[in-house]
Order: structure tokens, then sequence, then C-alpha cells
């Protein structure tokens, strides 16, 4: 699945994507500073393996997707932007 592109800041998966990873991590705080190229693993220091499993069983939910164990990679989880285009992906699987 191609995850190289890049949401825009508007883009309505990418805000909800930045909702679910503020409210899983607690970081609402820093919302404000969180952008596509924003990194998520060793990026975010709140976004340790089990508050990563917590972060996709929300997305899962929110967005009625289903993400399998072989999709837990670094490039899906490199950026907030990465992981957004993911999510529009899967999606797109879905609909």
């Amino acid at each position: 699945m191609d995850t190289t592109q890049s949401p825009d800041h508007t883009d309505t998966t990418f805000v909800e994507v930045v909702d679910a990873v503020v409210t899983v991590l607690g970081i609402e705080e820093r919302r404000d500073s969180l952008t596509t190229s924003t990194g998520l693993l060793g990026g975010i220091p709140e976004l340790d393996s089990l508050s990563l499993v917590e972060l996709v069983v929300v997305l899962e939910e929110r967005f009625g997707i289903a993400i399998d164990d072989s999709e837990f990679t670094g490039e899906v989880f490199d950026t907030l932007g990465t992981l957004a285009a993911f999510v529009t992906g899967k999606q797109q699987l879905v609909a």
C-alpha cells in the first residue's frame, strides 16, 4: 500500500488521526504543534509499544478499518502524515 502521499492539514482524516493520537497519548497541549511531518516512533516519547497498540485499536474503531499485525511497520508509523495516508488507503479498501 502506498503511504507516501502526504495529507493536507485540513484533510479530515489527518485531523481525526491527530485527534486520536493526542487523546491516546494525553498530549492535547501539543496538538497545535503537530504537523504531517511530526515523527511518531521515536519522535513522540509518549508513543511506546503499549500506547501504539491502544492507538491502533482507536483508529480501527474510529475509521471502521482493520490493521493487520504485519502492517505495524516503521514506514506506516514514521510520521503523522504517513499514518494518515495509510488510514486513508485502508478506508478506500473498505468503501
